[in-house]
């Protein structure tokens, strides 16, 4: 199997998946499989020294996560035991500029969720057992771990990051985090935290992609790194009803359309939002690697890039197209909390679900 930058044994079996990724890569930013499993990744950094060497992305390990487990227990599995086989590393932008880091994920399936957190080959894992729980740029599992490399403890012993003597405090001992701090510092984790509690209890899709599109909070980010694209599943726990996905598949979502999808027999392709492929003359796949960079934009991205520009020069017009994309969503929020409410699915409406939400979004465009 060809991942981003190495090939790796296949499986017998994989599961469908649908994947909110950036158009250069194998793997995926987020995701959902057909067995409602979901995981999202972030960048972390620490003590340990990243590598040079190409080995499995983040990315690639959500995305070979959600195609390889019908669980998101058996997915932090997957992913733990692929990273002992092959590493992670490698370039995480499409770039000549080197830009690496380890990775956290956030896993989670109709029954439970995990945390699990890497610094090299090493990793920590959390079973998330209530409330809510949030990843962001740093590490965060503390001294509750309910999983761990077998040889986490005794690596942070001989690199003199811990005294074997006090509590095991994995963000502590791996980064240069006060984790006293964490939740009370103002950086991402700490705002995300904030806004996640303040909800507690109470948190509904609508509220979620309200968190995701919070500006002053930073969770969604402009400027150099933007926010490209965002997601809100849901999953109930009664297995008769259907796991219900939103992807945005553009940019900022303040003025995006969080787009629902539900896995059903006969999905096509997802054309308008895929991004296109070039094969073996990708500029990713020959070396030296990014010579040049082709352009990746799908159907949507380039009506909705356009859409921007109108937003933010011509104000009125704006104003209008924002209250129409808005009105869109929320007639597809109300449509998904009837199909939850009522437990019916009618299949061929649904198959067509959100390629028929991206029409609808054009149109507005």
């Amino acid at each position: 199997l060809q991942c981003t930058y190495i090939s790796i044994e296949q499986v017998e079996r994989t599961h469908a998946v649908v994947l909110s990724r950036p158009s250069w890569l194998w793997g995926a930013e987020m995701g959902a499989n057909e067995h409602g499993v979901c995981i999202g990744n972030e960048a972390v950094w620490g003590r340990e020294e990243i590598g040079d060497g190409e080995a499995l992305l983040g990315m690639d390990l959500v995305r070979l996560g959600l195609e390889r487990a019908d669980t998101a227990e058996k997915a932090l599995c997957v992913i733990v035991d692929l990273l002992e086989k092959y590493g992670q590393g490698g370039n995480c932008m499409e770039s000549h500029m080197a830009f690496t880091y380890h990775n956290s994920f956030l896993i989670a399936d109709r029954k439970e969720a995990w945390v699990l957190e890497t610094s090299g080959k090493y990793w920590a894992a959390e079973k998330v057992e209530g409330g809510v729980r949030n990843i962001s740029n740093q590490l965060s599992i503390t001294t509750k771990i309910d999983r761990e490399h077998p040889e986490l403890k005794e690596y942070a012993k001989s690199n003199g990051w811990w005294d074997g003597e006090k509590e095991f405090d994995f963000a502590a001992t791996y980064s240069y985090v006060n984790t006293a701090r964490m939740t009370t510092s103002g950086g991402r984790y700490c705002e995300g935290y904030k806004l996640l509690n303040k909800h507690k209890g109470s948190i509904t899709s609508e509220i979620m992609m309200e968190i995701l599109r919070d500006k002053e909070s930073g969770i969604n980010m402009e400027g150099g790194f933007m926010t490209t694209g965002s997601m809100v599943s849901v999953l109930p726990q009664q297995p008769n009803l259907p796991c219900i996905h939103f992807f945005t598949g553009t940019p900022d979502p303040a003025r995006s359309v969080f787009k629902p999808f539900i896995f059903v027999p006969g999905i096509t392709q997802l054309l308008k939002t895929t991004s296109p492929t070039f094969g073996h003359d990708d500029p990713v796949k020959k070396k030296p690697r990014f010579q040049s960079k082709p352009d990746r934009r799908h159907e949507l991205y380039k009506k909705h890039e356009s859409a921007a520009v109108v937003m933010e020069t011509i104000k009125d017009k704006g104003k209008e197209m924002l209250k129409e994309i808005q009105e869109l969503e929320k007639q597809k929020i109300n449509q998904m909390e009837s199909i939850l409410q009522n437990g019916c699915l009618d299949v061929n409406q649904v198959v067509n679900l959100f390629s028929q939400c991206v029409e609808e979004e054009l149109k507005i465009y």
